[in-house]
């Protein structure tokens, strides 16, 4: 490999020697397909707080020539592309030749290639282990040192974060002037180190009483679009966890596809998740989007190639750009959640969780997300397994917790008695109100 990233990846300076001035004019969101890629660099693999860390070390996992593959790797995707960088704690401080390498390296991406460089606090999980003013201490001094590293006053569009409380996220937005934050983990219960379902999986404004909330009106509204962190195949998200045997988390995400189902299977599901964001869900939602934040200590980036040849094949359109441009694309277009209606439906691929004969249908809105579920082969009739309502009041933990569900009426995860499935019907009076007022086509009317 050659010692100068930059000389390498020269035939993309062409293309992106504005980077910086991109931030400045958002890419229109509507009638756009867009692709998020976050690249993670970190030294321990769960840096719960700034002393405290779960897992192992993985310092010898993090070299130049790993980032710099990661990269190069996207490049060859998708050319042109733009990146986000999220150093951990540990990782903007650490004194070692490898973690000064990498810094000087994604430093010079971001001048010469306009990726974004951030800070994630407490690796995914800072609101399980820390308290709502630590975080904020965390996110300022974090983004100190960005600032620092990067120099010339740089300051991050965006900020990722796994989960982030809604305090947190308003801090963000009040006192650090950073409007978009990769904030919650859509679906995500019973697997890895936190359970945070109930949110909306495209961009939303959260409500001040839980960030999983959009919010519902000027009152409890904070400016800080939050977005999800990886694209997940609907029907496998559906899961509780690993029940089953299948991963809940299938998707874009390399470790549930490329890493544990092969190469070949892998990025077949890669491809199809992408598809329901950019063909389908593109026509209903007027826009398409994927994202995936990919750990630099798992590698396999050598397969980004194959699939990003794929995605530009089918819808030669993508853009891949930073989290930053993508969240403010959404702020320029839309300042509150007055017009949110996303619609998704999908067909399973036959991969792992994504039952080939199920068909499910999401809809989701500032007042409610549903999700409806049927056996499509069978011709069986669709049934409720999500009825989340955001206009009713929701409220955070208070304690250290690993759980930070919004759930209420029917969650798609079945833990509660009550999240059994039933048709519309079965629904209250008053909750079928709520749905008949945003969605009356499904009552026949």
């Amino acid at each position: 490999m050659s010692a100068d990233p930059l000389r390498r990846l020269s035939a993309l300076s062409i293309l992106t020697l504005a980077g910086s001035a991109s931030a400045a004019a958002p890419p229109p969101l509507l009638g756009g397909r867009y692709l998020t890629f976050i690249g993670l660099i970190r030294v321990n693999q769960i840096e719960v707080t700034r002393t405290q860390n779960l897992g192992h070390d993985e310092a010898a996992l993090h070299t130049p020539d790993a980032v710099r593959a990661m990269r190069e790797h996207l490049q060859q995707a998708f050319p042109g592309a733009r990146m986000t960088w999220a150093f951990s704690w540990l990782a903007l401080g650490d004194p070692r030749p490898n973690y000064q390498a990498i810094r000087r390296l994604v430093v010079q991406y971001h001048q010469e290639l306009g990726d974004e460089i951030t800070f994630i606090p407490g690796a995914y999980f800072s609101p399980m282990h820390n308290t709502r003013e630590q975080t904020n201490r965390d996110l300022h001094d974090g983004l100190a040192r960005v600032s620092a590293m990067v120099g010339g006053g740089y300051r991050p569009q965006s900020v990722v974060a796994g989960f982030l409380a809604a305090e947190n996220l308003r801090f963000l937005a009040e006192e650090e002037g950073i409007h978009v934050c990769q904030g919650t983990i859509w679906s995500q219960f019973g697997i890895d180190n936190g359970d945070g379902d109930g949110s909306v999986c495209y961009p939303y404004y959260p409500s001040q009483e839980h960030y999983c909330k959009p919010a519902q009106g000027p009152a409890d509204f904070i400016d800080c679009v939050c977005l999800d962190g990886w694209s997940c195949d609907f029907l496998a998200a559906r899961r509780l966890g690993f029940a089953e045997g299948h991963n809940s988390r299938l998707g874009l995400g390399p470790i549930e596809t490329i890493l544990r189902l092969g190469v070949e299977t892998g990025l077949r599901e890669q491809v199809f998740t992408t598809g329901l964001h950019f063909d389908d869900g593109f026509e209903r939602n007027g826009f398409g989007w994927a994202t995936v934040i990919w750990e630099v200590s798992i590698g396999g980036t050598q397969h980004l190639p194959a699939y990003g040849a794929e995605v530009r094949r089918r819808w030669p359109d993508v853009r891949a750009v930073t989290e930053g441009e993508f969240g403010q694309a959404f702020r320029s277009q839309f300042p509150d959640n007055g017009k949110l209606d996303y619609r998704f439906v999908e067909r399973g691929s036959g991969i792992d969780g994504s039952d080939a004969n199920r068909e499910i249908r999401w809809f989701m809105n500032r007042a409610f997300r549903l999700a409806l579920l049927r056996d499509w082969q069978r011709g069986t009739p669709e049934q409720v397994i999500d009825f989340t309502r955001y206009d009713l009041p929701a409220a955070e933990p208070h304690a250290l917790t690993r759980n930070w569900s919004l759930l209420n009426v029917l969650n798609q995860k079945g833990t509660r008695p009550q999240d059994r499935p039933r048709p519309l019907a079965g629904l209250t009076a008053a909750d079928q109100a709520v749905i008949r007022r945003r969605l009356p086509e499904l009552f026949g009317g």
